[in-house]
């Protein structure tokens, strides 16, 4: 009798559940399950190192967390933390090269490595296994500009040097081909080339592709004497062809040609040379086809002459998006990408509206984007929080000063507005006389809120002290941060402040390790992530970077990573929040896009086990810096 319960089975039930192994039908995942090495790794035990041959396979984790890192200076600089389900090691799979970075066990772990060899076949016959793969590679690579240059990868770029990130849309082949019969010579078909105006002619016979001819055979076979003009074609044709069925995408594609080292493929009926040609896909295609990529979209932002175009772009962004969270794509790309285009629509949105004012500004101002949008986490849409800083004037033009930059906030923010931004609900907009301000009259706010807190300026000062520059004079933002700085200097205790209002939130989780949630109220046995597991990490990144006098980092997950450069003692505590954070924002993200909502609140019966298990594991990281806040500022 037949047992069941083989290792192999129990394998195959893991991978499923995780990308690209649950894009595999049943036998195929099987077949890789039954050639899968099961590692078992101790904590702080090597995987691979930097530059290290390739093993010969990926790696997928079972049970515990891997670190990837690469050595800078002497010292190991953590690039990600691999946890149940993550895949690393795709350099040999995808480039057949070494690896470039190192891999040691963050915790004690159990791995499974996948053999290129098998895998391989498996991941170019699958269109979404092949996507997924690229996509992960892509996120990680350190020198996407080299690449591209020896001809291993095409890329497409955000603002961001490391930001290259894949599209996944169909391809777009060319169906109006040139072709010539096998009998053809040399010189005639290099003329057709010429009158077309094109690199490439496809010979065929009844239809079907025998082989191709391109601009380097003609340069590489004819311009060196190695063959006569008057040989036929089928002397110098590069055969056989490689080929593919025509629902292909353009990351497939990309895979294809990096692994066969070919510039073009073959379309045809079923894929195979033995039906007919439908169309040739070209190198140069796939270049072409990056039509939605951030880049583009970035240039329409910039051209975009009404609301209604940035609010289309506002809508394509969200489709990139959820494309990007399809890839598993590491949250620091997405918010890389996101953040570039959201910026790019407010300052449009300001540009525009300074259009509609009949004068310009009396005097240099401005604008601040505050709360996500001003920790550059803002990825679902949210409501508007921003201000504006104006110069100081005269005491007599103070009032006409504000008039206008009120009126010209009301023009940004009914943009914002017409974009997708809803207007904030406590109307923490620069609309509001309150937040629009000259430069020392924020100073002064901010000093009362320093100086003076009370339950309302912690609350304020929270959202405020998050700000970041979005548009007009930079010198007004640094002589605000200075101030800022100096206040604090006054009055030590409120660091104090700060802290004890950073761990009002308990941990996530109860004594017996169950998720605590919601009483009562509209979402009663909910669980709130942002108030219970995303608050406490961003409160405490906050008063911890305004104690060192971190500048230009507001985003959380980079003041945890800065922070753990100047405290090496607790490096290790704030490369862990950095990582859980940017979890913990993925996830709700993740929720966001499937309920179409804020992503607020989680309903935990949805969720799977290994989701929850994911979860909690973020939980310790918020246990740990909570406790390093106690201790720190004697809160108990």
């Amino acid at each position: 009798m037949t047992t069941k319960n083989t290792i192999a089975e129990r394998v195959a039930d893991f991978l499923k559940r995780y990308p690209p192994f649950q894009f595999l039908e049943a036998e195929s995942l099987l077949t890789i399950a039954g050639q899968v090495n099961v590692l078992y790794f101790e904590k702080n035990k090597s995987v691979f190192k930097e530059h290290e041959k390739n093993h010969g396979m990926f790696y997928v984790v079972k049970d515990g967390a891997v670190r990837l890192y690469r050595t800078q200076d002497n010292e190991p600089k953590i690039v990600d933390i691999c946890d149940e389900g993550d895949l690393f090691g795709l350099r040999p799979l995808i480039t057949k090269e070494d690896y470039e970075l190192s891999a040691s066990a963050n915790e004690e772990s159990i791995l499974y490595g996948i053999p290129i060899d098998l895998f391989l076949p498996i991941a170019l016959e699958h269109k979404d296994v092949s996507n997924f793969l690229i996509a992960s590679f892509a996120s990680n690579v350190s020198d996407p500009y080299s690449l591209e240059e020896s001809g291993k990868l095409f890329t497409e770029y955000s603002v961001e040097r490391n930001s290259e990130i894949f599209d996944l849309q169909k391809a777009r082949y060319s169906k109006n081909i040139l072709t010539c019969p096998p009998e053809t010579t040399i010189k005639i078909a290099a003329l057709k080339m010429e009158h077309r105006g094109v690199g490439s002619i496809v010979v065929t016979d009844d239809d079907k592709p025998l082989g191709i001819i391109t601009n380097r055979d003609l340069r590489d076979k004819i311009a060196t004497g190695k063959f006569p003009i008057t040989d036929e074609v089928t002397s110098i044709m590069s055969a056989p062809v490689r080929c593919f069925q025509k629902d292909l995408s353009v990351s497939q594609a990309q895979l294809i040609m990096l692994r066969n080292d070919i510039n073009h493929l073959c379309i045809t009926e079923d894929g195979t040379p033995d039906t007919k040609l439908l169309g040739l896909l070209s190198e140069h295609d796939v270049v072409v086809s990056f039509a939605n990529n951030p880049v583009v979209l970035l240039k329409e932002v910039k051209l975009a002459k009404r609301t209604k175009r940035l609010r289309e772009v506002r809508l394509r962004v969200a489709q990139l998006l959820k494309k990007y969270l399809d890839q598993n794509l590491p949250l620091s790309q997405i918010l890389n990408i996101l953040n570039e285009i959201n910026y790019a629509i407010a300052v449009r949105a300001i540009e525009l509206a300074l259009k509609k004012m009949e004068t310009p500004p009396p005097c240099k101002f401005a604008w601040l984007a505050l709360g996500s949008q001003g920790r550059k986490e803002q990825l679902l849409y949210t409501d508007q929080d921003n201000a504006i800083v104006f110069d100081d004037v005269p005491k007599e033009d103070y009032e006409n000063t504000q008039a206008y930059f009120i009126q010209l906030a009301r023009h940004i923010t009914r943009a914002l507005h017409k974009v997708g931004y809803a207007y904030c609900p406590a109307d923490m907009m620069a609309s509001n006389p309150r937040w629009c301000q000259s430069l020392s009259e924020w100073q002064k706010q901010f000093s009362v809120w320093i100086l003076e807190p009370s339950p309302e300026s912690q609350l304020l000062s929270a959202i405020f002290f998050d700000y970041s520059y979005v548009y007009g004079d930079t010198l007004l933002v640094t002589k605000l941060s200075d101030s800022i700085l100096q206040t604090l200097d006054r009055n030590t205790t409120f660091y104090r402040v700060m802290a004890k209002d950073a761990i009002r939130s308990p941990s996530p989780l109860g004594f017996f390790r169950q998720f605590l949630v919601e009483e009562s109220g509209d979402h009663k046995d909910f669980f709130d992530i942002k108030a219970r597991a995303l608050m406490p990490l961003i409160d405490a990144a906050r008063v911890l970077s305004l104690q060192h006098k971190l500048r230009n980092i507001n985003n959380t997950a980079g003041r945890f990573e800065r922070l753990a450069e100047v405290e090496d003692n607790n490096k290790e505590i704030y490369e862990n929040c950095s990582y859980a954070f940017k979890a913990l924002l993925k996830f709700r993200t993740r929720q966001g896009i499937l309920h179409d909502d804020s992503g607020r609140f989680i309903e935990l019966a949805t969720l799977s086990k290994a989701e929850k298990l994911k979860l909690k594991r973020c939980f310790k990281s918020i246990h740990d810096i909570q406790e390093l806040l106690t201790i720190r500022y004697q809160l108990k």
